[in-house]
């Protein structure tokens, strides 16, 4: 069972947030969240290795969200990173609905959930 934070919540959490404009298709959309929370977990393994480890520790928790323009996502960018949260940026490869390095989504942690919604806990769930 997976540990459990103060109140029963977990502590630790991934979000990725889409760029809704682009209207990707359910497939592609779960394919880039997928990109994105492989990177940030890759980055936060070798340097954030406290956080990956509380994060994968309480289950891997992932949230998708929707941010309506490539200007909200680059907006949330510099909020995450003036608090020291880790970024990265998902640019496709334009083999299907998008040209190549189209900005599709912004991945941000493994983190602190506090930490995460300061952030982003304005947007919609995708």
């Amino acid at each position: 069972m997976p540990a459990k934070g103060r109140g029963g919540s977990r502590e630790y959490k991934l979000v990725v947030v889409l760029r809704g404009e682009l209207r990707l298709t359910a497939g592609k959309a779960a394919v880039q969240v997928a990109h994105a929370a492989v990177m940030l977990a890759l980055a936060a393994q070798q340097r954030r290795a406290e956080a990956f480890d509380a994060w994968l520790r309480e289950g891997q928790r992932k949230i998708a969200l929707l941010a309506p323009t490539l200007a909200d996502l680059e907006h949330l960018e510099r909020a995450a990173r003036a608090r020291g949260l880790p970024t990265v940026w998902v640019e496709d490869a334009g083999y299907t609905e998008v040209p190549a390095g189209t900005r599709t989504c912004l991945g941000i942690g493994p983190a602190p959930s506090a930490e995460l919604d300061a952030v982003t806990g304005s947007l919609d769930l995708f």
